[in-house]
């Protein structure tokens, strides 16, 4: 006996249906092998959506040949897909521009706290050559600007006491309340370690946490900061 339902699917169940379709298509057009005109989609779509270098989608298209396989040509033999060719095709139509990457991408990292260190292994995991890498690489002023960031937003350091009061004075621990030499060490031991992950120097790390005052700091980055205008001054 077929009943009512089976005769007359309901409304969800019809729109269901339809959504399985679409989604069926749509999952057997992303897994057809490639071909010239696909792999070239694949391409504009990948830049499109994301800030990348000729390497990066050089290996992205190279692995959805791998994933997807290649299609045949017309005369039954597999397509030649050359990737090295669409990859310099989209750097000379200005798709792709490995120093704008790498300049961006330092000053994002070094924006969000990291140094030095960070900012090169990131753009050599990116493919960026040699030659742009070193020119993006942080300054000394940017290197200390983004030590004083992470400490300030982790609290190390001079950035843990409590801001300086109304007479500029900070607020002087009791007898009770001094740490104890052993757990202090640890700490510092701790702050140090995590600045040094984040890519700063050994140099960076222990003069930010070591420092007594916040005025230290400061003061430390600003002879950073007139270093590097000297320095360009003579260049000009």
């Amino acid at each position: 006996m077929v009943s009512i339902d089976d005769e007359h699917p309901s409304p969800d169940s019809a729109e269901s249906t339809r959504r399985g379709g679409r989604n069926s298509r749509r999952k057997e057009r992303r897994s057809r092998p490639l071909d010239r005109s696909r792999l070239r989609d694949l391409a504009l779509s990948y830049v499109a959506r994301f800030a990348t270098t000729g390497a990066k989608l050089e290996n992205y298209l190279a692995r959805k040949i791998r994933e997807r396989g290649v299609a045949d040509d017309t005369d039954g033999r597999a397509c030649d897909l050359d990737v090295s060719g669409l990859v310099s095709s989209f750097i000379e139509a200005g798709y792709i521009d490995d120093d704008a990457y790498a300049r961006a991408r330092s000053r994002d990292l070094t924006g969000r706290g990291y140094g030095a260190r960070r900012v090169e292994q990131a753009l050599r995991a990116a493919g960026v050559e040699d030659e742009v890498r070193c020119e993006h690489a942080p300054g000394e002023a940017q290197g200390r600007r983004a030590a004083i960031l992470l400490a300030r937003k982790r609290r190390f350091g001079p950035f843990a006491q409590p801001e300086p009061s109304d007479d500029g004075d900070l607020d002087e621990y009791s007898d009770a309340e001094q740490p104890d030499p052993l757990e202090r060490r640890k700490l510092r031991e701790k702050q140090v370690a995590a600045m040094l992950r984040a890519g700063h120097s050994f140099e960076h790390a222990a003069f930010v946490v070591d420092a007594a005052r916040r005025s230290d700091i400061e003061d430390w980055l600003k002879e950073a900061e007139a270093d590097e205008q000297a320095e360009e001054g003579r260049l000009w």
